[in-house]
């Protein structure tokens, strides 16, 4: 099971953008488990992680973040700002599932 991790400042305003993920992974019957966290616990979770995917907000992180996570063998990449703002979670989902196929 993939385990797919999204970031933003406070971990809440990616809450609504999980469940529609979620929604969509269970339409397509896909396994996987998916979470929001603040950016403050990037650290604490990019072991478990598979990929990290960062709100547009916090984009800015992106470098640092990748620097942790590159030898972990972890992607890190920033969910676009409009599949973000429009809520579109099945997009996101097919963006970070093609990532972790790479």
């Amino acid at each position: 099971m993939k385990n797919i991790v999204l970031c933003c400042a406070a971990g809440m305003s990616t809450s609504m953008l999980v469940q529609r993920m979620k929604d969509a992974a269970q339409k397509k019957g896909i396994e996987v488990d998916i979470k929001a966290v603040p950016v403050a616990e990037f650290k604490d979770i990019i072991g478990t992680a598979d990929i990290v995917l960062l709100g547009p907000q916090v984009k800015y992180e992106q470098p640092k973040f990748q620097e942790i996570a590159a030898p972990l063998g972890k992607t890190v990449a920033v969910i676009d700002m409009m599949d973000y703002g429009m809520m579109k979670g099945d997009v996101v989902l097919d963006k970070a599932l093609k990532m972790l196929e790479q």
